[in-house]
């Protein structure tokens, strides 16, 4: 594909790295010379210096003949405005629009062809709030991930000694939880990926991830590790984007404290959160920590625009007692090096948020992608088409299926054919049962199943969308 990112940050240069791997044609605008050639230092791709909302600068960028347009400046108004452009200019046929404020989420209207043309919106910081949330929910989860509109779910826990499955080869999980069907996708001893079978052993500090219904899930995860008492009171280091949309989700359900260094701020926050204590403060500060009673907190998050103060907060709420931390740092080298130390949790926020924007770039019908292990690896559900003549998927046991080596299909969810009735915005409406059917050798694909695929290399995504692809014919 043919494709122009505009903006060269975080998410920028994030979307770039994903693509530019994957033989696409990438061009990057930016009013920034040196944040482009830093990407241009590291990445195969074009770069063009300007106002990313320019006709001129569109035209010079290969608006006339692009696939798609992913607008991730910094600016709402900047996004909006050149997805209008590519619309009425150029008839791009794709565009997606990063939009930070929550506005326009109430006014979809806005974003429609008569208006500012987007196709689809992301909101990073939304994404990243909503990851965090799934994480205080599993407070033993380095990852947590969720597919067919949460029905499953896909969790990453470091085996521990102890653990009912540990020391013990993987056939046994069907004989500790009988009643539960589930799944190991993949293992990642160190970084070396293992492909698990019946007869793998799950080794303590193994990083393990399970695939099961969500309402499963907590009982799979008790097989790798004794889980901990609930996260009741969780202390937020920064009242930034995530930090406010955090608070403000979680405060009815938790005990929760924000810190926030800037005085406006801080006044904002206590106007707009209702349940949470926002106090004023340097979260590095040690004496401010111990007032606070950093000891009794059961998470803290340290979520602040700077990566240093964040690494250096969280590992200092965990010397003096935070049961567990968590803390965003966007270099993924960083992320490598300090999770797993006095830093439980390191997330990337243009990682964690990068799958939405490839659910839409991906080929065939995908209905969500997820990035794993800082992208190195990726899942995702993809909806089977066809029949067994034109599908090589369709009408086939899994182990008839030819899949590249390191990609397994863990389940599938299917409608079961019952309808039940919800309300939506206080309107019945009849929406299809569907079931969750986890994997094994002699499961067989049926036309619009919902399929969940794990590639424990993105270099494989490829071969996935190929093997989904509906042709006229393969004999």
């Amino acid at each position: 594909m043919k494709i122009i990112i505009l903006g060269a940050g975080q998410v920028g240069s994030s979307v770039a790295e994903n693509l530019v791997s994957e033989a696409n044609d990438i061009t990057v605008v930016d009013t920034d010379p040196h944040l482009l050639q830093l990407m241009q230092n590291r990445l195969d791709l074009r770069a063009v210096v300007g106002n990313a909302a320019s006709p001129s600068i569109m035209r010079q960028a290969g608006a006339d003949d692009a696939d798609l347009l992913i607008a991730v400046t910094q600016s709402d108004q900047t996004n909006l405005c050149a997805c209008r452009i590519a619309r009425s200019l150029f008839n791009l046929p794709t565009r997606i629009a990063r939009l930070r404020s929550a506005d326009y989420v109430e006014y979809p209207e806005l974003l429609d062809d008569n208006n500012f043309a987007v196709d689809f919106s992301i909101c990073p910081e939304q994404i990243v709030t909503e990851y965090i949330r799934k994480l205080i929910e599993f407070p033993t989860a380095l990852q947590v991930l969720e597919f067919a509109d949460g029905m499953l779910s896909l969790i990453a826990v470091r085996a521990v000694a102890g653990g009912p499955l540990v020391g013990h080869p993987l056939a046994d999980l069907r004989r500790h939880i009988p009643n539960v069907d589930a799944r190991i996708a993949a293992i990642y001893r160190g970084e070396k990926p293992i492909i698990p079978s019946g007869e793998t052993v799950i080794q303590s500090g193994d990083e393990v991830f399970c695939l099961a219904a969500t309402r499963h899930i907590r009982q799979v995860m008790r097989e790798l590790r004794k889980l901990e008492n609930p996260i009741r009171r969780i202390m937020i280091a920064g009242g930034g984007n995530i930090g406010y949309r955090l608070a403000r989700s979680i405060e009815e359900r938790y005990e929760v404290k924000v810190l926030e260094r800037d005085n406006r701020r801080t006044d904002f926050l206590a106007l707009n959160l209702t349940k949470t204590l926002v106090l004023q403060g340097d979260a590095t500060d040690e004496e401010l920590l111990e007032s606070e009673n950093i000891e009794d907190m059961d998470m803290f998050l340290s979520l602040t625009n700077d990566e240093e103060d964040n690494i250096m907060a969280a590992s200092l709420a965990k010397r003096m007692g935070a049961r567990r931390t968590l803390a965003l740092i966007n270099r993924k080298s960083y992320v490598d090096l300090v999770q797993g130390g006095p830093i439980d949790i390191a997330i990337s926020p243009a990682q964690a948020s990068i799958g939405t924007l490839l659910a839409h770039v991906r080929r065939g019908d995908v209905a969500a992608v997820h990035s794993l292990r800082r992208g190195a690896a990726e899942a995702l559900e993809l909806v089977a088409h066809g029949d067994r003549a034109t599908s090589k998927i369709v009408g086939r046991k899994i182990e008839e299926i030819e899949l590249p080596r390191g990609v397994t299909i863990g389940a599938v969810v299917r409608e079961t054919g019952q309808h039940r009735l919800i309300h939506r915005e206080n309107t019945p409406v009849m929406i299809p049962e569907r079931e969750v059917i986890i994997a094994h050798h002699d499961t067989v694909i049926e036309s619009e199943d919902h399929v969940i695929v794990f590639c424990v290399s993105k270099k494989q995504v490829a071969k996935v969308e190929k093997l989904f692809q509906v042709g006229f014919g393969f004999f």
